[in-house]
């Protein structure tokens, strides 16, 4: 019974590795073909930026406008608008589902080779791990992002500072480059954000923190379904990293 178990236990660790390997697969195809419906949806971008429109409106006349209208067109349009955002959003459910289903198999492989206890019994036990571990990367990311936001400013303003003394003391400044005063950048951006977030100026960081968790769970587009609900709980991210514990004394200094 021992060497019919250590087979099939080896038999289902080779289905878990051929699916984790189909989804590997389909995960790069789908993402390469993001990859390539993004860039051209940015070259048109920058095409019309650069007069692309105007250009078709004053040269082709009326054909150029039934162009633009020609559902065949806006369809095109749509769809290079669309894609790429129903595409992440495939590919992120493709990581999920691949993980889920190659820990759940990898787990009873083990057991039935080594007789190594599941770690959980159900999907569930796999779908909340996986859901833990993309909560930590992203909270991961924020605080790499406010650390790096916090740096960006302290250059800034630190770069302003010199300059202001060169010019006091007549030194000139590295090749005579000009810097602007920052302040009111970062007082408008940090203002906006507290708005954002709903808390006074004067707000201390644990104050933020508790309004950003509210907002960020008020928000979250695994609960909330409305569609602006990913772009807002962005938004809300964005104002949080921004508002970092550096940020909010310069603030307060500066006010």
């Amino acid at each position: 019974m021992n060497i019919l178990n250590k087979i099939a236990g080896k038999i289902l660790y080779g289905i878990a590795r051929l699916i984790s390997i189909i989804f590997d697969a389909v995960i790069t195809v789908v993402e390469t073909i993001v990859m390539i419906i993004s860039s051209i949806a940015r070259g048109f971008v920058v095409l019309l930026g650069m007069g692309g429109c105007l250009f078709l409106l004053l040269f082709a006349g009326p054909f150029g406008i039934a162009l633009l209208l020609n559902p065949a067109v806006l369809l095109t349009v749509a769809f290079f608008i669309i894609a790429p955002i129903l595409g992440t959003k495939f590919i992120s459910y493709l990581k999920y589902i691949r993980y889920i289903t190659t820990e759940y198999l990898f787990d009873r492989a083990s057991y039935l080779i080594d007789g190594k206890s599941y770690e959980f019994e159900s999907f569930d036990g796999y779908s909340k791990k996986y859901k833990r571990m993309q909560e930590e990367k992203r909270r991961k990311r924020q605080e790499q992002n406010r650390a790096r936001q916090q740096r960006e400013w302290e250059e800034r303003f630190r770069q302003w500072n010199a300059y202001q003394n060169s010019q006091r003391n007549n030194w000139g400044y590295g090749n005579q480059q000009t810097y602007a005063n920052p302040t009111n950048e970062f007082k408008t951006k940090y203002e906006k954000s507290c708005d954002l977030l709903e808390v006074g100026y004067d707000a201390d960081a644990y104050q933020i923190k508790l309004a950003y968790r509210k907002k960020a769970k008020q928000y979250h587009p695994d609960i909330n379904k409305s569609p602006n609900a990913t772009e807002k709980f962005q938004q809300i991210n964005e104002a949080y990293e921004f508002l970092s514990d550096g940020n909010v004394e310069r603030y307060k200094s500066i006010g």
